[in-house]
């Protein structure tokens, strides 16, 4: 162990890039088959409480636009068995997705981002990723009335959708509306209790623009 402060926290910070690193690498691996990779690769980041239909939104939008979905809620169970969704277990889940979207961006495949991204100081860390990369980024905020949102929510309980990978119930959304702020970037807003066409023509008009 070492005890001097300062080497300390060099060891610490080893450690930890170490971890993001095998972590990030057990994402990808839980990723499905990636698409070819593009000269001009985009980042698309879509927004939304639990049931609002982003991973929804998110295949439909993979069908125009050769992608990557990056998915948190499935990809946290591929490093933890039995998720217990605390702050240190998300952290280190951010962390890892960051780096697989670093990697997968520099190696010229699109990726889209379905996660919450409801805090905005969270959603910079997605800006410098762009930025850093040079990158395209689209940002999509999910939207749906808490009538229906409710609904979806129940018959997830029930595993209506085999394809969702979340375990977030109604509990979960009220805690979280409490959480959401403002996007300060421009953004592209879709209501999916409505036909969501639209929206994808223009995310994949935007992407290859």
């Amino acid at each position: 162990m070492l005890k001097a402060d300062g080497w300390t926290l060099v060891y610490n910070e080893m450690m930890d890039v170490e971890e993001v690193v095998s972590d990030a690498q057990k994402l990808k691996q839980g990723l499905k088959e990636l698409p070819e990779p593009v000269a001009n690769p985009v980042f698309v980041v879509v927004s939304g409480l639990p049931g609002t239909g982003k991973s929804r939104f998110s295949r439909k939008l993979v069908e125009r636009l050769p992608s990557v979905i990056v998915e948190s809620d499935a990809l946290r169970k591929r490093l933890f068995t039995s998720p217990t969704y605390s702050a240190q277990e998300s952290h280190r889940l951010f962390n890892a997705c960051h780096r697989l979207i670093e990697e997968l961006l520099g190696s010229g495949i699109p990726v889209i981002l379905d996660a919450t991204n409801l805090v905005e100081q969270h959603r910079e860390r997605l800006y410098h990723i762009s930025q850093r990369l040079g990158v395209k980024l689209i940002i999509v905020q999910v939207e749906a009335p808490r009538e229906l949102v409710l609904q979806r929510l129940q018959g997830r309980s029930r595993g209506v959708d085999p394809e969702d990978g979340s375990e977030a119930g109604w509990s979960v959304y009220q805690r979280m509306r409490t959480r959401v702020e403002r996007i300060r970037r421009n953004y592209f807003a879709v209501d999916t209790s409505r036909d969501i066409t639209s929206v994808i023509d223009k995310v994949v008009r935007e992407a290859k623009r």
